[in-house]
């Protein structure tokens, strides 16, 4: 009898711990209806897609769910292809304090780190 083995499909993007640290800590202050974060690139900026993160209401179908320890986070349908493969971090220094990307798909950014091109 063959059996067929089926492995776990990787996630779209890597969350690093303290990116997972700050999803907790969002959904922690989250409105009441809110069931998780969503990452998405909308089309916005001098170099085409940026990314952004808001909180989500409802589950749609095509979008990525990620379980983390401290809330589901959610990549959106329609941008997974222009993530997969990236890495998102949490960074916080004496002046700025936000999401950073390793993104392997980005050809190039815009010269203030807004957006970026695929």
């Amino acid at each position: 009898m063959n059996a067929t083995k089926t492995r776990a499909r990787p996630a779209a993007i890597i969350l690093t711990p303290a990116a997972e640290q700050r999803i907790a800590d969002l959904m922690a202050r989250a409105p009441a209806d809110a069931i998780g974060v969503k990452l998405s690139t909308p089309r916005r900026g001098c170099s085409g897609l940026a990314y952004s993160v808001d909180y989500v209401t409802e589950a749609v179908a095509f979008d990525e769910k990620i379980e983390t320890p401290g809330g589901t986070f959610y990549v959106d349908g329609g941008s997974i292809l222009y993530l997969v493969g990236s890495s998102m971090d949490w960074v916080e220094d004496d002046f700025a304090a936000g999401f950073t990307f390793a993104n392997p798909n980005s050809k190039g950014a815009c010269g203030c780190g807004e957006s970026f091109t695929v």
